[in-house]
């Protein structure tokens, strides 16, 4: 079932999450200092490909606090805001509602990614 869900999510919109954060990631590696950001970023885009089956259980101290405060000046909150509105789009269709909640989950990740860790 994990795998039909996947397959499903790439045709529905995942391949182009994972495209966005992949060139989030790039933008971010421009600069030697943006580096460990960019390094979230392809965290994510590589979660985009395949959600279903994974877990993101959240964590982190004080050096993940503060790298999560420029996270969110920089991408966390233009790329929460754009899953969340997918999320809920696709949560007003029966069928869509699994998709959405992935969405959900990788916005919850997109606002605090530094300390989270993701479980297959």
């Amino acid at each position: 079932m994990t795998f039909l869900g996947n397959l499903l999510w790439l045709l529905t919109g995942g391949f182009l999450s994972a495209l966005e954060w992949s060139l989030a990631g790039i933008f971010w590696h421009i600069t030697i200092v943006g580096i460990p950001w960019g390094r979230q970023c392809f965290k994510f885009a590589a979660l985009s490909l395949a959600p279903f089956g994974k877990e993101v259980l959240p964590g982190g101290g004080a050096p993940s606090l503060i790298a999560n405060v420029v996270w969110l000046l920089g991408s966390g909150v233009p790329m929460a805001f754009n899953h969340i509105l997918t999320g809920l789009i696709l949560c007003a269709t029966i069928v869509g509602i699994p998709f959405g909640r992935q969405h959900f989950k990788i916005a919850r990740l997109a606002l605090f990614p530094f300390g989270a860790r993701v479980i297959a």
